[in-house]
């Protein structure tokens, strides 16, 4: 069953995974300033939600934060009724967008990864996009667009990532097979891969080690490390009706790093 309709409120409405810190929560506040109501999910930290949830209402937008575990497949039927309840609230029946954008950074040398390691990263990172955008697609109107998250590293090597980077090249394909699959209900599919951001994510090393912020600076074009905010308005405005006909395509974000 597919779902159309856009009943009572003509504001889109988007669900951003991981939308409590860093990226996600860049695209969150994004899409709320361009008037889109946002579910965002968190997996531990309640607090950090709640002050994302707390600027978007600050500017009158609609806002509720859902917790999920994305490497959890087994609770995703659980979670997909919490989003229903929600579109309820709202007096809606469906989302406009889909950002798969949670994550975890783990890394490691490929002769120590050991097998519990990487599955971790194959639940969260590529099981869990899966089958999460799998359960959520018959909530998805007719005409919407998802948004997956890959990585820089599905194109350039840096030792220590080759179980992240196989994740992110994995999501990179099912994108297309999506884009291709899901164009008959003129659902668009994309992925945007960030290059190396200073946030917390993996430890915050990027942010936080002086010597990789140089390094990684000294090997990007605009002579720089990312921040969040370089990239959830790109998300944001790549979801948008200006951005309609850009279907099945890897668009990285990286400010031109390994050229």
């Amino acid at each position: 069953m597919t779902n159309t309709l856009r009943e009572a409120s003509p504001r889109r409405i988007a669900l951003v995974t991981g939308g409590s810190r860093g990226l996600g929560r860049s695209t969150a506040l994004s899409l709320a300033a361009r008037d889109v109501d946002v579910i965002l999910t968190y997996h531990t930290n309640r607090s950090d939600a709640e002050t994302v949830l707390a600027a978007i209402r600050e500017r009158e937008g609609r806002a509720e934060a859902l917790q999920l575990d994305a490497g959890s497949i087994a609770s995703f039927d659980g979670f997909v009724e919490d989003v229903k309840r929600t579109l309820a609230e709202w007096q809606r029946n469906s989302l406009d967008y889909l950002v798969n954008n949670a994550g975890i950074g783990l890394g490691g040398p490929f002769q120590q990864m050991t097998e519990p390691e990487f599955d971790r990263l194959m639940n969260v990172h590529f099981k869990g996009v899966y089958f999460l955008t799998q359960k959520l697609l018959p909530l998805i109107a007719d005409g919407g667009r998802i948004v997956n998250l890959s990585s820089g590293l599905a194109r350039f090597s840096t030792p220590g990532f080759s179980a992240y980077a196989a994740m992110k090249g994995a999501v990179e394909v099912l994108t297309r097979y999506l884009a291709l699959e899901l164009g008959p209900r003129r659902i668009a599919v994309n992925t945007v891969a960030p290059g190396a951001i200073a946030t917390d994510f993996g430890g915050g090393r990027v942010r936080d080690d002086a010597a990789i912020n140089r390094q990684i600076a000294a090997q990007t074009a605009l002579g720089r490390v990312g921040i969040a905010d370089d990239i959830g308005p790109m998300i944001a405005a790549l979801l948008s009706d200006e951005n309609r006909w850009v279907n099945g395509q890897r668009i990285e974000v990286s400010g031109g790093i390994h050229l």
